[in-house]
């Protein structure tokens, strides 16, 4: 997983919870310790427009 501070728009708790727990064997995180504790600390999840609701609906 790289984790930069450059890409500081997606350094949020969720995103790096996401991406440990999908791994099957290793998970490498790869990048800067501050921008890891930068995402820790961000636990404001932003809203996503997703379409996820609308073609649930459809299919029921």
């Amino acid at each position: 997983i790289p984790m930069f501070t450059s890409h500081y728009m997606m350094l949020q708790r969720n995103l790096l919870y996401t991406g440990v727990t999908r791994a099957r064997k290793l998970c490498v995180v790869v990048g800067q310790r501050k921008a890891v504790e930068m995402a820790i600390k961000n636990s404001k999840a932003t809203k996503r427009n997703t379409r996820l609701y609308d073609l649930l609906v459809k299919k029921s």
